[in-house]
């Protein structure tokens, strides 16, 4: 009998070890479809990660394209400003000279008129024609005139 109990407790031993590994596999098994449930939904964010990474990328490329489109229309505005700029400093130069000739022009006007005033004054008292006086200043200032335009020449 003693045979027969031992085969029996080795026999009960290997029940209660097989239940045992079933137990164990039931709660891995629990835990695989955890695992795989959560594997699904690590998917599902990766999946939206690279939409969203996609996305910006694209994004990032149109940017790229208008800075450099804004780069080259900028470059062009500012090559455009300053040719305008130098065009204007060119005309404000040219304005100054006409205003200098203009008002050289008019003191020696305003001194031909006080010389004529004074000629025909004294040309009255003595009897000349004011004509003749007229003339001899206008004569005074063209020589003036030449003279200052051949010294600016020269």
């Amino acid at each position: 009998m003693s045979s027969f109990v031992i085969s029996l407790l080795v026999e009960l031993m290997v029940c209660g070890l097989l239940a045992a590994t079933i137990a164990y596999c039931v709660l891995l098994n629990r835990r695989l479809e955890r695992l795989r449930s959560d594997e699904q939904a690590l998917k599902a964010t990766i999946a939206e990660l690279v939409t969203a990474t996609e996305i910006a990328e694209r994004a990032i490329q149109g940017l790229k394209v208008t800075v450099r489109e804004c780069d080259t229309t900028l470059g062009e505005r500012l090559r455009s400003a300053e040719q305008f700029i130098a065009e204007i400093d060119r005309e404000v130069k040219s304005g100054q000279e006409v205003v200098e000739r203009i008002s050289r022009i008019t003191a020696a006007a305003r001194a031909a008129t006080a010389r004529e005033a004074a000629e025909t004054d004294g040309a009255h008292e003595a009897g000349v024609m004011p004509g003749q006086a007229n003339a001899a200043s206008t004569l005074a200032a063209a020589t003036a005139f030449a003279a200052r335009v051949s010294a600016r020449a020269a």
